[in-house]
């Protein structure tokens, strides 16, 4: 059996309420845990676009994506490899600094090219943006000073390079319902 690892899926939906709802319902039929959830719309207002990520095998995550073309909303769906896709997540991590510890929390935020967007006698909001190994790096290092709060994101992808396959599939629906 194939071990189960990191699957992000793209799904370009039509903006309308209750489809989140009928993807979501999809995964938790199916007794899949999500790792990562976004959704915002797209540059096309009536579109919205879904990110997820969550552990399957190969075939687990064929049978998904099949899944996720038989919902009425769902418009187009991709299956993004590592190599083939840029991923990033914001994070806001909230420590604690003392006037002490600070210029050290700092030092390590600098490593990882992390900015302060607030500073209090006692703690600071660091922001992050990266991909998730390195906002877990980043935690994990912040950890001994005493993380306060923490607020992630969760990933958002894209293709690399110039193509987009939404943008390709709207043009031929666009040119077949003008012909």
């Amino acid at each position: 059996m194939n071990t189960p690892t990191p699957r992000t899926f793209i799904v370009h939906v039509e903006d309308r309420p209750g489809v989140l709802s009928h993807v979501i319902s999809l995964f938790r039929r199916r007794a899949y845990n999500i790792d990562s959830l976004t959704v915002a719309r797209t540059e096309h207002p009536q579109l919205s676009r879904i990110t997820l990520v969550m552990a399957a095998d190969e075939r687990e995550a064929k049978l998904l994506e099949a899944n996720l073309y038989k919902l009425i909303n769902v418009l187009y769906v991709e299956h993004a490899t590592p190599q083939g896709q840029v991923s990033r997540e914001l994070a806001l991590i909230k420590v604690r600094a003392t006037e002490e510890t600070r210029p050290t929390v700092l030092q390590v935020c600098e490593v990882f090219r992390a900015r302060a967007i607030d500073v209090t006698p006692t703690s600071m909001v660091m922001e992050l943006t990266g991909t998730p190994d390195k906002i877990d790096g980043l935690i994990e290092l912040l950890r001994p000073h005493g993380i306060l709060e923490l607020a992630r994101t969760g990933t958002v992808a894209m293709a690399r390079g110039a193509r987009s396959p939404l943008a390709a599939l709207l043009e031929t629906e666009s040119q077949e319902k003008a012909g």
